[in-house]
Order: structure tokens, then C-alpha cells, then sequence
């Protein structure tokens, strides 16, 4: 056999080999890449993304698209081959499996988390587009979770309105960790709530709830390294009752991070006239009850997944800004927000034209 087509040969056999190990090779590593795109003010699989029953509301045009971003799941490992494809591709993210699935999170537990943040940023949502338009709303702290084999459970359940704790009010979910850790482990702590159900019926009568109960739990010791701290084992958040109906229609998606997008659908929905002025905007981040716009993962997956549905402008969380302008897709404008009055002022910007106003993400933020 001649040398030429000899070392051909062997270099032939040896690519195969590389790319069948590299087939067989997994890396701890995951993938992000750009999802769907849903429009907050129209339909999706056939029904309105937000639905207002009980207040007068306003037709809209144009775009105010959610993004989100794929990953895949936590039990698939990954390839060498599809790693360092992820790695040199424009529009995927190849980043460590830990950092989205840390401590050794199943795709059940991440899930069921993300659906919980999803809930939560729908009612912060709510709230925070009430707020703008000077809309009453009904906020209480609640027993958000019990934790499986701790003293609360059994005792203290999900939806319980948590009135006082040892006598003293609770104003924000914050003073119930307060509360319970001026305890030693093993002390009695006495929490005044209204149940969930008594709860149920008062918000459906958009009444407030007056039959209270107290309820004794002690304290146990927490199981953080080095902490003496008392536990209950519960966590605290915040619930609302609305002057009218707000239900948000949207399937097979998670996490916090439309919260903004969602607060300004409702907002255009209740206000005459178009916020877009017929544009497309899309955007993301995360949103609390007072209007404030917090960051996100998987800004440049966004982005991408945006601009490939036609976006013209992306609202960006102030924090975000830096990383969503090292590689922004043309014909992309991203726009700066930090609160839900900073997207409303650029909104207005966005629909009069006057686009030169619009406080614009660089790569310094």
C-alpha cells in the first residue's frame, strides 16, 4: 500500500475513532437555547393568554412578548460531540449542569420550583400593574410551604393567612423568620392564623376573614452547618385578593422571569389605547409587588428567541444589560428597565417615535 494513501487511511480511522468517542464521552454540561416567544396581549393554543373578567378593559395592538429559554433536562448528559457543538454555535449556551440543576436537583424538584416562581410572578404581576393604575389590592402573608417532617407539618398548612406570631402582627413575610428565631430550638412559639379554607371563602366574597386560630408548634433546631438557630419549618410569602378577576393562561412554563412582560399586558389591557403603538416589544424580568424589575438567566438566548419572532425592541432588566450587549442580533434595540415605570416611559417613547430618548443597554450595563 502506497504511503500517501496509507496515512489517509490511518488518519481516516483515527477521525472515526475520535467522533465515536466523543459520541460515548459525556460531559457534565447542559444546554440553553432560545424557546418560545408567546404575546401577552393575544391567544395561545386557542385562548387569551390574560383573561379580565369584572373591570371594563381596551382593545390593544402590537406586541408585548414573553421569551423564555430551553434546557434540557436534568437526568440527560451530554456528549462530548454535542458540547463542543453547543460551545461554537451562536444561538445555544453550553453551560456546567450544576448551574442549572444545583445540589443534585431532580427534573421533578426543579419543575416544581419553577412552577412556584411561575405562580408567584403572575401575582406580583397583578399587583404591581394595580398599583400603577391606582387599583386597591388586598395583600396578606401566608404559610407559603411546610417542609415534609418538620414540626409544622400537620399543624400549619399552605394558604393559612399567618395573623401573629407570639402576639405580635406580622406585616411581611420577613417578620415570621424574625419571629420564630428569637426562640431557642425546642421553645413554643404560638402562631395566630386564619385557615386556608376560612381564608377561601373570604377571598371569594372579597371580604376580610375575622375566625382566627392559635396554633403551638415547637421549635426544632435548624440543620444549617453551625447554626443554633430555632425552625418551624415553614416558609412565608404573600397572598392577594383583587377587586376583579386576572387569570393567566399559559401552559409548560416556568420560573420568575416574565413577570414584567405580564404586569404590562394587564396594564395595556385596562388602559385606553395601545402602549406599543403597534410595535413589537418583547422582554423579560422578573417583577415584586412594588413595580421592581429584577434580572434573569439566559439573557442571550432571549434575545435571539426574540428577534427570530420579528422583535424590534427588547426590554432589559438593568442588571442584564451588560451581558444581552456583547452580542445583541441585528436590528435589535435593547432597552434599558429598572422599574415597571421605566418600561412604561419607554414604551411611550417606542410608540411617539422618539426612539433617541430611549435609555439603551451597553456593554458596561
Amino acid at each position: 500500500m502506497p504511503r500517501r494513501t496509507a496515512t489517509m487511511l490511518a488518519s481516516t480511522l483515527m477521525l472515526i475513532a475520535l467522533l465515536c468517542a466523543g459520541v460515548f464521552i459525556r460531559v457534565p454540561y447542559s444546554e440553553m437555547s432560545p424557546g418560545p416567544t408567546v404575546n401577552t396581549l393575544d391567544e395561545h393554543d386557542g385562548e387569551p393568554v390574560l383573561q379580565i373578567s369584572g373591570r371594563k378593559t381596551y382593545p390593544t395592538t402590537g406586541h408585548l412578548n414573553m421569551t423564555t429559554v430551553r434546557v434540557t433536562s436534568a437526568d440527560y448528559n451530554m456528549n462530548l460531540v454535542e458540547a463542543v457543538y453547543g460551545w461554537l454555535a451562536h444561538d445555544s449556551k453550553v453551560v456546567p449542569h450544576d448551574t442549572l440543576y444545583p445540589d443534585g436537583k431532580t427534573e421533578e424538584q426543579s419543575t416544581q420550583e419553577n412552577a412556584e416562581e411561575f405562580s408567584q410572578s403572575q401575582e406580583s404581576a397583578k399587583v404591581a400593574a394595580l398599583k400603577e393604575l391606582d387599583v386597591p389590592v388586598k395583600s396578606w402573608v401566608i404559610v407559603a410551604t411546610v417542609l415534609k417532617g418538620s414540626p409544622a407539618e400537620g399543624r400549619l398548612h399552605a394558604g393559612d393567612v399567618i395573623k401573629a406570631v407570639d402576639g405580635s402582627a406580622v406585616k411581611a413575610p420577613d417578620d415570621v423568620a424574625k419571629l420564630v428565631t428569637k426562640h431557642k430550638p425546642g421553645e413554643n412559639v404560638v402562631f395566630t392564623i386564619v385557615p386556608a379554607k376560612e381564608q377561601a371563602a373570604a377571598e371569594k366574597a372579597y371580604t376580610t376573614a375575622t375566625k382566627t386560630q392559635d396554633v403551638t408548634i415547637t421549635t426544632a433546631k435548624s440543620h444549617d452547618s453551625g447554626q443554633q438557630r430555632a425552625i418551624v419549618g415553614i416558609s412565608a410569602g404573600t397572598d392577594h385578593t383583587f377587586p376583579f378577576t386576572i387569570d393567566i393562561k399559559l401552559a409548560d412554563v416556568g420560573g420568575p422571569s416574565a413577570g414584567l412582560m405580564f404586569a404590562l399586558g394587564i396594564y395595556d389591557k385596562l388602559t385606553p389605547g395601545s402602549l406599543t403603538g403597534g410595535k413589537f416589544v418583547a422582554g423579560t424580568g422578573t417583577i415584586d409587588d412594588a413595580g421592581k424589575v429584577g434580572p434573569i438567566g439566559g439573557i442571550e438566548m432571549k434575545t435571539v428567541g426574540a428577534r427570530s419572532m420579528g422583535a424590534q425592541y427588547f426590554l432589559t432588566p438593568k442588571d442584564n444589560c451588560a451581558a444581552a450587549a456583547k452580542d445583541t442580533p441585528g436590528g435589535l434595540t435593547l432597552v434599558k428597565v429598572d422599574t415597571i415605570d421605566d418600561a412604561l416611559n419607554a414604551l411611550k417613547d417606542i410608540r411617539t417615535g422618539d426612539t433617541a430618548a430611549l435609555p439603551k443597554c451597553s456593554a458596561k450595563g
